[in-house]
């Protein structure tokens, strides 16, 4: 599928190519906008463009290496751009007294994730953070809710934090994210209460004013830092500020050694 859009974009833009080119030719009628072209004239490009794609078959593989390299310089400049711009957002990353967390509240290393409950990824790193929780008492794992894949993932989130309210916010959310089924309202209430939530206060604070200010500050400080997807992981020395210790930026899943890698490393930054 991912190929197959790929293609499509590449196709795409030699069309769009040909049609600047055709509308720049002085001996050409056709409109230099596309959107005012007549029926005809786009499909008298679009038979141009095929037929060229058929005798050259190869131009499309370039265009989708030229569009793969893009994308990747792309990446890679926002991940550094997001990496150097850390420390300038360390007070509402790591130090937020609303945002849920779980392991030793006094640790040495702090690990922040930003998730999705619809994230397959998110999905992966539920039991690895647990286990790292497990085997390192200096550290914390603090949660910023970051739902983006919909109003399901945003009742879901909302639910978290609502559960956070009642001291049930990590077993809640783990159990969220392990339940190994699509979310739905009805499967969010039936953990809540497996996990032992009063239900009807749990709705109710799902619309609570607070939650609504945790999500909209958790949305801008992501914007801020220019975040592309789920799980994403910052971690440093707890004490961290503005103007001390390094702060890792890790986009993407990682397996249990990776992190404890990370967490190493800000140990001895």
């Amino acid at each position: 599928m991912k190929r197959f859009v790929k293609t499509a974009i590449a196709a795409s833009m030699i069309f769009a190519f040909a049609t600047q080119t055709y509308a720049a030719d002085p001996a050409s009628t056709a409109p230099a906008d596309i959107a005012n072209m007549s029926p005809a004239q786009k499909a008298q490009i679009e038979e141009v463009v095929h037929q060229y794609l058929l005798r050259k078959p190869e131009v499309l593989v370039e265009a989708l290496q030229i569009l793969q390299k893009k994308q990747y310089q792309e990446a890679e400049q926002t991940v550094k751009k997001t990496q150097a711009d850390a420390n300038k957002f360390a007070e509402a990353l790591f130090h937020s007294a609303t945002d849920p967390m779980i392991g030793n509240p006094k640790s040495k290393i702090t690990v922040v994730e930003f998730f999705d409950y619809q994230c397959p990824h998110c999905v992966d790193m539920a039991p690895i953070t647990a286990a790292i929780i497990k085997a390192n008492p200096d550290v914390r794992i603090v949660f910023k809710e970051f739902p983006i894949r919909g109003p399901m993932s945003e009742q879901a989130a909302r639910a978290a934090l609502a559960a956070n309210k009642q001291g049930k916010y990590y077993d809640f959310s783990h159990a969220l994210l392990t339940i190994n089924k699509p979310l739905t309202a009805d499967i969010i209430f039936e953990v809540a209460k497996s996990q032992g939530l009063n239900v009807d206060q749990l709705k109710k604070d799902m619309n609570d004013s607070s939650v609504d200010q945790q999500l909209k500050a958790n949305m801008e400080l992501a914007q801020n830092l220019k975040l592309f997807g789920t799980p994403a992981f910052f971690i440093a020395k707890s004490d961290v500020d503005g103007n001390k210790a390094p702060i890792n930026y890790v986009p993407g899943a990682m397996n249990q050694k990776q992190m404890q890698t990370e967490i190493d490393k800000a140990a001895k930054s």
